[in-house]
């Protein structure tokens, strides 16, 4: 028999097909899907599709006889992607598509597609690897509220107003932590689905960068400068977002770098004088700095460098919220050594 005329492209295709007529015999098996089914593609043909696809699921049954293809409304136009298993045992991802020439005929062909089961087993192994990054970043703080309420309510005759004040303060903190590292989950969702939502006005870019330098002071004893900014215009920002963004990047280069952390300001034209004003946010630590094969990898969800904890959802959500507002966010080496992080903010027109 001689070769379909379609097979030499279907075998260059990454999925396997299959191909049957209305009489529920073969037409065509791509070089992928006889490799799968352990068949010679040439000798398929003409064979009747069950013969063919010989995949079951984990009770016995075949594919045909629980899909049952050429059966069913005259409506049904496919059948949705199902995990199936091979004949070596192996699982393989498998749709298909039912042709008819008008609703009133029958089936006319059938169109099968499968798929290797390893890119579903590699996105189970994420999303596991996600639970278990969360549930170790909630159960940290949560412990510690946790114990020091059980403390308090256990001793609460025995302890002295200073240790109450200071478990309480504890308890605070962590409170802080368990909240801020929902928020940022929520956000990641938001991102990744094109759900966050945005409300900019003309924001003061040195107003908001002096609040975050002046909170994180308060928190480390690392020294943390801000150079004073000469007049700088108005950018069209949430200023929650910008907040958010700031606050990540200079928490990250006390957390991750060492020396002193410093935070310029100034206004720059990115595309030139006729493509407008921007104002650019550059952050400086005295840390090892980041190699440049890591730098795109730095803003995927749960990236992690060293020991120093985090969540690693901090710069995938400074790249979200900055793209969102037209801007961009690189990474290069710092003047003094260490890591340098560089967010441009468009000034918008009503600022």
């Amino acid at each position: 028999m001689s070769p379909h005329p379609a097979r030499a492209v279907l075998d260059d295709l990454p999925d396997g097909v299959v191909l049957a007529g209305g009489d529920g015999l073969v037409r065509l098996v791509s070089a992928p899907a006889a490799r799968m089914l352990g068949i010679d593609a040439d000798e398929a043909p003409g064979r009747p599709l069950p013969d063919v696809l010989r995949l079951q699921d984990r009770e016995g049954a075949s594919w045909c006889a629980c899909n049952t293809p050429y059966e069913g409304l005259a409506t049904r136009t496919a059948v949705p992607e199902q995990p199936w298993l091979l004949p070596d045992g192996s699982e393989v991802l498998v749709a298909a598509r039912i042709h008819r020439t008008s609703l009133r005929d029958p089936v006319d062909r059938v169109a099968v597609t499968l798929r290797s089961g390893r890119g579903r087993a590699r996105l189970d192994r994420e999303r596991s690897d996600l639970v278990a990054t969360v549930a170790h970043e909630l159960r940290s703080p949560l412990t510690g509220v946790k114990g020091f309420v059980q403390a308090l309510l256990n001793r609460w005759d025995k302890l002295n107003d200073d240790q109450k004040k200071l478990m309480l303060t504890t308890v605070s903190s962590d409170s802080d932590r368990l909240s801020r590292l929902i928020a940022e989950l929520l956000d990641v969702a938001r991102i990744d689905t094109g759900r966050l939502q945005l409300y900019p006005r003309p924001t003061d870019v040195a107003t908001i960068v002096g609040r975050v330098v002046t909170s994180v002071q308060a928190a480390t004893s690392r020294p943390v400068v801000l150079e004073e900014p000469g007049d700088l215009p108005d950018v069209l920002a949430d200023p929650d977002k910008l907040s958010q963004v700031v606050t990540n990047l200079v928490e990250n280069a006390v957390r991750h770098g060492d020396g002193t952390v410093r935070v310029h300001l100034e206004a720059v034209a990115p595309g030139g004088a006729e493509a407008g004003v921007a104002v650019r946010v550059t952050v400086d630590d005295e840390g090892e700095g980041i190699p440049e094969e890591l730098r795109r990898r730095v803003f995927t969800k749960f990236w992690k460098s060293g020991a120093r904890g985090g969540s690693g959802l901090g710069m995938y959500i400074v790249g979200g919220l900055t793209r969102a507002h037209g801007g961009s966010v690189t990474i290069a080496d710092a003047p003094g050594g260490g890591a340098r992080v560089q967010v441009t903010w468009p000034v918008g027109p009503e600022a």
